[in-house]
């Protein structure tokens, strides 16, 4: 479609995520609430914003500038629940809702405007009504497309038919919401959508791809995606028919999954992708549940899945607003689930690999996993997540295949377009990884993390990307098994007395032989060290200081030691 969008009735709840923590979790929003993403504000309380507090800002900068800070973390999952009530408010007056995010949903205007007596008059009658069922402030806005009517509820306008290109053209580029964009944009020069809406589309294109050349529709005053949707066919809908009525929100985020993994196999089966999505609910009673999800770009098999299973969660958890008014739960457990691709579009743009279809391999390994989820349970396969951490053990968290893979604690981010550093292979055999009594390498200063090193040599390594690594921890090469428990091991020097490490971290003689448990004695040919950490030191029923070592041994096997308490452990083996 390239002729004028559709009007569009948008309606927006601002700093959902902090109503949302209210509604869910408690959390005065009244208060300096921030909400925080990978250590980052996502949304923030109209108080902190007062007290300085901006999107974008570390934790610490953020807490820095308002020490009355509460700090929540992001959970898209609690947002999409909170919200369900709200949609349900809206639903009472017009049909046809679409969520574009949680805090954000649509519908055509035409409907609502002619029921109920013109645009402004829709709005307003929306807007009280899901102040007096909620106890919500919202915001709506009427434009052509999606896009334009998300920038108009931001200041509660009502843009004329027509005037949508008008109304962008005013607006800085950070409105399209790609910063990366945005910043090289405004290096060139172009700093309006209007500027940006004046280029060239085939210049666009050429230069910034097809993010970009999407971008400039939007400033442009066009749909937020070129729009091919049509009505699918019937077959493309997937249902699930279950035996036993499903009332726990686990049991059905479950099959959700595998009905997820069903309708992208399916559309994908047609050379299809689902931008927009419905999902239906029959309970044992008969009644009949139904939402629209609407999304930005593609839909992924696990993008599927997390609607699905916040929906779900909205329906059978009863999410209710600050009142407790809220949306009756289910009458009965479900006992039919089912997803319609109600929008989609042609998947172009994926070039066939070399030998096979681009991630056949991929797609037939995640069957496979998926499978063993469904004879074993969910926890049953487990993939690795890399964060932040002193020690192996800390940087590695297991979630559950197909869960999303989020690390607990950040970690140094590289430089954009800096090549990632590899772990360097392990010391050869008999050649001393460094020679006794060298100076510790790990020089990191206190930093942020909970912890201070405390050793000496080179400075603290700032450079990747702004983001100071975690004080204490090892460097690269990175152990190939981090033993679960560690094991009790003695030292000894060339004399055979035992190797102790003072409080000054002095170590008594160098390192010689090594005994683990009751085994033999292993001769040690080369060792570096130690890395101290003391970690929360400040409470000191959790206080935990110990230092590391790397040892080579006679046999090439290269070792993480630990001294904690006097007592010397092997915490991992490298390869």
């Amino acid at each position: 479609m390239t002729g004028t969008p559709a009007r569009t009735l948008l309606l927006w709840c601002p700093d959902w995520p902090v109503l949302a923590a209210e509604i869910v979790d408690g959390v005065p929003a009244t208060g300096p609430v921030a909400v925080l993403h990978a250590n980052r504000v996502v949304a923030c309380s109209e108080r902190a914003r007062a007290e300085g507090v901006r999107r974008g800002l570390r934790k610490r900068e953020a807490q820095g500038r308002c020490p009355q800070l509460t700090v929540v973390d992001y959970d898209p999952g609690r947002d999409a629940r909170a919200f369900e009530p709200v949609v349900a408010a809206v639903e009472e007056l017009v049909a046809g809702v679409e969520v574009v995010r949680p805090g954000a949903c649509a519908v055509a205007a035409r409907g609502p405007s002619r029921y109920l007596g013109g645009e402004e008059a829709a709005a307003e009658r929306i807007i009280e009504h899901v102040a007096q069922s909620c106890l919500v402030e919202s915001q709506v806005g009427i434009a052509d497309g999606v896009f334009a009517a998300g920038l108009a509820a931001r200041s509660g306008r009502v843009v004329p038919p027509g005037g949508t290109p008008e109304f962008l053209a005013g607006l800085p580029v950070e409105a399209l919401g790609r910063s990366a964009l945005a910043d090289l944009l405004r290096r060139l020069g172009v700093r309006s959508l209007g500027d940006f809406a004046a280029l060239p589309a085939g210049d666009v294109l050429a230069r910034f791809g097809f993010d970009g050349a999407l971008a400039h529709r939007l400033a442009a005053g066009r749909d937020h995606r070129p729009l091919a949707v049509r009505q699918p066919p019937a077959d493309l809908t997937v249902t699930a028919e279950q035996d036993e009525p499903i009332d726990r929100v686990d049991v059905a985020a479950f099959v959700a999954r595998a009905l997820a993994e069903q309708l992208h196999e399916r559309l994908a089966g047609h050379g299809l992708a689902c931008t927009r999505l419905g999902i239906e609910a029959v309970t044992e009673h008969g009644q009949e549940l139904h939402r629209v999800w609407r999304h930005d770009g593609l839909l992924t098999a696990a993008a599927i899945a997390d609607r699905v299973r916040w929906q779900l969660d909205g329906w059978l958890s009863g999410s209710s607003g600050r009142t407790g008014a809220r949306p009756a739960r289910p009458t009965a457990g479900i006992i039919r689930l089912r997803l319609i691709p109600d929008g989609v579009i042609a998947q172009a743009g994926l070039q066939a690999g070399l030998w096979g279809e681009t991630g056949e391999e991929r797609e037939r390994a995640h069957r496979a996993l998926s499978r063993v989820q469904g004879i074993l349970g969910p926890e049953a396969v487990v993939t690795a997540v890399l964060g932040g951490g002193r020690s192996p053990a800390d940087q590695v968290r297991l979630v559950p295949w197909g869960d999303e893979r989020l690390p607990t604690r950040p970690g140094p981010a590289p430089l954009p377009g800096a090549p990632i550093a590899r772990p360097g292979p392990a010391p050869l055999p008999g050649a001393p990884i460094a020679r006794p009594g060298r100076a510790p390498l790990s020089g990191e200063s206190i930093a942020s993390g909970g912890g201070r090193a405390v050793s000496a040599g080179r400075p603290a390594d700032h450079s990747a990307g702004g983001v100071p690594p975690w004080p204490g921890r090892l460097p690269a090469p990175a152990p190939a098994v981090v033993l679960p428990s560690p094991l009790a091991a003695t030292v000894h020097d060339a004399a055979g007395e035992a190797v102790v490490i003072s409080a000054r971290l002095a170590v008594s003689a160098p390192p010689a032989r090594l005994v683990v448990g009751t085994g033999r004695p292993a001769e040690i040919v080369g060792w570096v060290g130690p890395w101290p950490v003391d970690e929360r030191w400040w409470a000191p029923a959790e206080a935990r200081r110990r230092a590391r070592f790397q040892v080579c041994l006679a046999d090439g096997t290269a070792l993480l030691l630990a001294v904690e308490g006097g007592q010397w452990l092997v915490e991992a083996i490298y390869d």
